[in-house]
């Protein structure tokens, strides 16, 4: 799938953009959260959906952005100014930097794209998380506590986004245009490239395009996103610790991109919105047995729509003649 319609984007971000005014501030605080994950499911929707490269270490991206953001808003980085909204601007581009120093390594030794690949960024997962919990930098086990929030600076003085409804519009406002802009992408003849890079790989070198250099931009932007979403959610939540780098996030971000459709960034973003909310209406329905329904439901899910729940749908309606 290339094109995304524009009805249900447009859907889903005005259904988005009135719930300040329905729903309350507990709600909100939730759902800003949750856009987070959908950040990050939209990173791995472009790595894996666009660029064919399964990666079970996008948490490691997602982590590293949240730390980062922990140690400069914290003014744990010498040298570097405690301000928030720098961390924020930082975070993806050390995501990015570790990304391609990792890509580097992994793709430049020739190794393939499949099982070998897909195992090697779960081990990059495995590895992450242990370093953080051995790290007394970054607080070991117990992580980092007391996070500043996010200030933007405003004429009449800095805005701290810790009221709901502007913390909610914020991260709205960013996930909107992160949304356009890699649908955008998608579209570009860039999107084309990667995706015939994904198709074959030896076609497209025949072609003269170099496949080594479109994977490992592919998975350096990813990251990039990744970091972002990660800092976004260590600013709203004032805590990080190791789990976010580990291989139980990066799984949590895989059944979200299978449920929504890896084809689409809006469809991954739909599908942790709708997992997460399910998780709760089923804490609170089941108790502690709601793992065991959500594993069974999701395994229901993937056997009925294997192009995603709102992934199907969408490329029906990208068809020619249909849609936009």
């Amino acid at each position: 799938m290339s094109r995304e319609p524009l009805l249900p984007s447009l859907a889903l971000w005005l259904a988005l953009l009135i719930l300040p005014a329905l729903a309350p501030g507990w709600l909100l605080s939730q759902l800003a959260q949750h856009l987070c994950y959908g950040l990050l499911a939209m990173s791995l929707a472009w790595v894996w959906g666009q660029g064919g490269l399964l990666s079970f270490c996008q948490a490691v991206f997602f982590g590293t952005g949240a730390y980062l953001f922990a140690l400069v808003a914290m003014g744990r980085l010498p040298g570097v100014p405690d301000l928030p909204l720098l961390g924020l601007v930082l975070a993806p581009l050390a995501a990015g930097l570790a990304a391609f120093l990792a890509g580097l390594v992994l793709l430049t030794v020739r190794l393939p794209t499949g099982a070998p690949w897909a195992v090697m960024t779960l081990v990059l997962a495995v590895i992450a998380e242990r370093l953080a919990v051995t790290s007394t930098w970054l607080g070991g086990s117990n992580g980092l506590a007391g996070i500043p929030p996010l200030a933007l600076p405003l004429p009449g003085g800095p805005l701290e986004l810790v009221d709901p409804v502007p913390t909610f519009l914020f991260v709205l406002a960013i996930a909107a245009s992160l949304h356009l802009l890699l649908a955008r992408l998608i579209d570009s003849p860039r999107g084309a490239l990667v995706r015939a890079v994904r198709e074959d790989p030896l076609r497209a070198a025949h072609l003269g395009i170099d496949p080594l250099r479109v994977r490992l931009l592919v998975f350096t932007g990813a990251a990039a996103l990744a970091g972002l979403a990660g800092a976004l959610f260590a600013a709203q939540f004032g805590f990080v610790a190791p789990s976010l780098l580990g291989l139980g996030l990066s799984t949590e971000a895989l059944v979200w991109v299978a449920v929504g459709g890896r084809g689409s960034p809006l469809a991954a973003l739909s599908g942790a919105l709708l997992v997460k909310t399910v998780e709760e209406l089923l804490g609170a329905w089941l108790g502690p047995g709601w793992p065991l329904a959500l594993g069974l439901l999701v395994v229901a899910v993937v056997l009925l729509f294997p192009a995603g729940v709102l992934g199907g749908l969408l490329e029906r309606l990208a068809r020619p003649g249909r849609g936009r």
